[in-house]
């Protein structure tokens, strides 16, 4: 049996006699007109909702990088500072030491 045949539709009334298959439309112009320009037009969906996402991901990045450099400082001064106040003290440390609290 061929893989690719539809297998045959069998179309009965309620008195029990057969009908006649009917046969499939042939796509017009228009048709074919109307498939091309739909096809166009997911296209430029997606193309539209792929720039909308790399448009988003820019606006990320330009929302998170300023906190990210913001908070970076912050803390480079924080560990500036009590490096500072370390040597001030005598209390040289011998690298920076991180201490995690847990409660």
């Amino acid at each position: 049996m061929d893989m690719h045949r539809r297998p045959p539709v069998i179309d009965m009334t309620p008195e029990g006699e057969f009908r006649e298959p009917v046969a499939p439309r042939a796509a017009g112009p228009l048709d074919r007109a109307l498939a091309r320009i739909g096809a166009a037009g997911i296209l430029v969906a997606l193309v539209a909702g792929g720039l909308l996402l790399a448009g988003l991901a820019i606006l990320a990045i330009g929302i998170l990088l300023p906190i990210a450099l913001v908070a970076g400082s912050i803390g480079a001064v924080s560990l500036w500072w009590r490096m500072r106040r370390a040597r001030q003290n005598g209390t040289t440390p011998e690298g920076v030491r991180f201490v995690v609290i847990r409660r």
